[in-house]
């Protein structure tokens, strides 16, 4: 695979992110309780594994690579990751936040209340994480693939800063399964 040919989004990718996210309006029109419930437990499930996964699996492996080892790595993962992990914040955000108000959940007498507002500081912290730094730095990488002479060490730096980084948001996830499944019970 030459390296400059590396795909920053991969368009074949975006027709399924279309329909995810067009279900996902419906299913807010619609108010429809099982599908905001299914996007927001699938959506926060995917995008905690996910997180956990490449910060606590992927990432150690990562640092021993050699960085042409990585960059090959790199060049394969990172485009994929620049559509499934927006798709699954906004899934598990929109459909989240839309369970919250059609079940009372907002209403400051609500009993967990604090609870939610608790997890909305959690999930916030995460999405600027996820956002602010995850995708930026995915996009640095594929971006500095596709000169004609990418340097491994910031590629390097970069994948390192990603894993980490994720390793870090999937921790807070667990603060998270531990306040989402309070409310639940």
């Amino acid at each position: 695979m030459s390296l400059r040919r590396v795909e920053v989004v991969p368009l074949r990718g975006l027709p399924v992110v279309g329909l995810v996210l067009a279900l996902l309006v419906t299913a807010i029109v619609g108010n429809w309780l099982w599908a905001l419930d299914f996007f927001h437990v699938v959506g926060g499930a995917l995008w905690t594994a996910i997180d956990l996964f490449v910060g606590l699996i992927v990432g150690p492996i990562l640092a021993r690579l050699s960085p042409p080892a990585r960059a090959e790595f790199a060049a394969r993962f990172m485009p994929k990751m620049v559509l499934l992990m927006p798709t699954l914040v906004t899934c598990t955000l929109g459909a989240g936040f839309q369970l919250a108000r059609k079940l009372g959940y907002l209403a400051p007498h609500f009993q967990y209340h604090g609870w939610l507002v608790a997890s909305f500081m959690v999930v916030g912290v995460m999405t600027v994480i996820a956002l602010g730094i995850l995708e930026p730095a995915n996009i640095a990488v594929l971006f500095e693939m596709r000169k004609p002479r990418p340097d491994p060490e910031i590629i390097g730096r970069l994948m390192r800063r990603f894993a980490y980084t994720a390793g870090a948001t999937g921790l807070m996830q667990v603060a998270t399964l531990v306040i989402m499944t309070r409310l639940a019970t």
